[in-house]
């Protein structure tokens, strides 16, 4: 686990948002983190496919990867005016400054990653993902999650408060890392 020194007026109070690349455990680990800490869970990608009734697979084909991206930062600025909430982002989401500027101001933003062969299994198992989510390079899936890590990680661990690597833990073991080690972390930095 890494930990950024951020001035947090008070942990307890704001949301947490989870950031990181597919198959990192985001939307488990936000839904089992909501439950534990007794706040509502929002997936920014399912609140946007819900909110405009389309599959993000289908917003990209139809109007393209700008138009998607638009509209994910209308989800995102309306998400992050909420309090005490839960979000799990879309990989991408946090590539865009406007997008860590509206998440930051009322959150705390936690990085999941995990080794290439632990999230490229889960990319495969997970049937949603691959149904619903289009391919973001052409290619073989380990040449798409690599080139596309290499390019993301800096700006997710610039823009992270806190980093826990999900590779050997299961939902409940990320959980317990989160809220005993991460978010005590910087309530005590506050």
């Amino acid at each position: 686990m890494q930990t950024h020194a951020r001035d947090v007026v008070s942990v307890s109070e704001m949301n947490i948002i989870l950031i990181g690349y597919r198959g990192t455990g985001k939307t488990a680990v936000g839904k089992a983190l909501a439950g534990r800490l007794m706040r509502p869970f929002y997936d920014a990608d399912a609140f946007l496919e819900k909110k405009f009734s389309k599959t993000i697979t289908d917003m990209v084909a139809q109007e393209g990867w700008p138009f998607f991206r638009a509209k994910e930062k209308e989800v995102i600025r309306e998400l992050s005016a909420l309090d005490r909430c839960v979000i799990a982002t879309g990989g991408g989401a946090v590539m865009d400054q406007d997008n860590v500027d509206c998440l930051g101001a009322n959150g705390v933003i936690i990085l999941l990653k995990a080794d290439m062969p632990a999230m490229i299994k889960r990319i495969q198992g997970d049937e949603m993902s691959s149904r619903q989510r289009p391919a973001l390079l052409d290619g073989p899936i380990y040449a798409e999650t690599k080139a596309l890590i290499n390019q993301r990680m800096p700006t997710y661990e610039t823009v992270a408060d806190v980093a826990v690597d999900t590779t050997h833990l299961d939902v409940d073991g990320v959980v317990d890392r989160i809220v005993n080690d991460a978010l005590q972390g910087l309530a005590l930095d506050s």
